[in-house]
């Protein structure tokens, strides 16, 4: 057997490097046979032929249909038993779980209709990720590869969300919480330790999971994972997203600049933690942070959101129906409680001093209609065609 071992890690380096030898591979039959050897319980035995067979997923004519029907390919991946609960994995250890789930990851979304049979993978999942010790930084094999199995795993036969098992892996008894507490741990270490740019790569599908896992958690399990991942009420004595708390720095990245896909999974992430209704949204990130997500989207804006900035001048207040937290007047843009805003600094403008601004602005508004640029009607010409405007003598 070392010997043959020692031939599989040439021929797997050889699949890798050369890219047209993985067809020949599949011409001569061989992946038949590196789906039997997976079946032995050996770490380097499974570190190897799921090196081969994840290799076959890619520029081949490979069709895996017939090796999950004959040759037992989910059972033997979903007999890959949880490490380091004893004592620490080794290198080869790790090793061959981040080939098996690489794997793992690429049949489930090349082969959506053997999710049913890979889907029995979740449990072990699951335990590997809630036992074994993080490295730092956290976001690094295994850890992503556990992440990444799981993206797919959440639905069985007939689109039928896990929730309908019984049990369900995601949320055992006793203790509900224990997954999804070890997620968002993860995520929060995650936003501490990265970039931006290094989040826009590693935290994206962790943050995907949290979405399509609220999307199935039971009634019980909602509420913890609202209250973990949303702006509290004790952060509104100031704007959101300034604290230092993991929801504040969920809402910086939903506007990040330089994590696009991140921004749009995070928004999302929101939303669905707010029930997937827009005036909920707007009232639990602030108007300021839902505006984009809701424009992109083309879901309604709350019309009491974009009625008025403040009531400071008389005019009309931002959204009465958005406006009470805890009995505590709030201001839907910023999301902070109203008697804690800061007072307006300097004195209210003079009439002279609104006239001049007034007609500053019309100057502007005229010389960027002039450009051709975007095409902007002057808000006075515009008042003055719809009778708004009083002949004073």
């Amino acid at each position: 057997m070392v010997t043959s071992r020692e031939a599989s890690k040439c021929l797997a380096n050889v699949l890798l490097l050369e890219v047209k030898t993985r067809q020949i591979f599949v011409d001569l039959g061989y992946p038949t046979k590196a789906a039997q050897r997976l079946k032995n319980d050996h770490r380097e035995d499974e570190l190897l032929n799921s090196r081969i067979l994840f290799l076959m997923t890619y520029d081949t004519t490979l069709d895996f249909d017939d090796i999950f029907q004959n040759h037992e390919l989910a059972e033997s991946i979903n007999s890959v038993k949880p490490t380091g609960r004893k004592e620490p994995p080794t290198l080869t250890d790790v090793q061959a779980l981040s080939e098996t789930l690489k794997l793992l990851f690429n049949l489930s979304q090349y082969y959506p209709q053997h999710l049913p049979d890979l889907a029995k993978s979740a449990p072990n999942i699951l335990k590997m990720l809630c036992r074994i010790s993080l490295a730092t930084p956290v976001l690094q094999p295994p850890v992503t590869y556990l992440v990444n199995a799981l993206l797919n795993l959440s639905v069985v036969n007939d689109d039928k969300p896990l929730r309908n098992s019984d049990p369900n892996p995601y949320f055992p008894k006793p203790d509900q919480f224990c997954n999804i507490d070890r997620f968002i741990s993860i995520l929060d270490n995650a936003i501490r330790t990265y970039t931006e740019e290094q989040l826009e790569q590693l935290a994206t599908p962790l943050v995907t999971l949290l979405r399509k896992v609220f999307g199935f958690a039971p009634s019980q399990v909602r509420p913890h994972m609202q209250t973990a991942l949303l702006p509290s009420n004790s952060e509104r004595s100031q704007p959101l997203g300034q604290s230092n708390t993991l929801a504040s720095r969920l809402l910086r990245l939903s506007n990040s600049p330089v994590a696009p896909s991140l921004r749009e999974s995070v928004s999302s992430l929101l939303f669905e933690l707010s029930d997937k209704d827009a005036t909920s949204f707007v009232r639990n990130v602030g108007y300021g942070f839902a505006a984009g997500f809701l424009m992109t989207h083309d879901l309604p804006v709350p019309a009491s959101a974009t009625e008025g900035w403040s009531t400071a001048h008389g005019a009309r207040d931002l959204g009465e129906k958005l406006t009470n937290v805890d009995g505590k007047e709030i201001n839907p843009v910023t999301g902070q409680i109203r008697e804690m805003e800061p007072e307006a600094s300097g004195e209210e403008m003079t009439e002279e001093e609104k006239e001049r601004e007034a007609e500053r602005l019309f100057v502007l508004f005229e010389r960027l209609k002039a450009t051709g640029v975007v095409n902007v009607k002057n808000p006075v010409e515009q008042a003055h065609q719809h009778g708004r405007v009083e002949e004073v003598e």
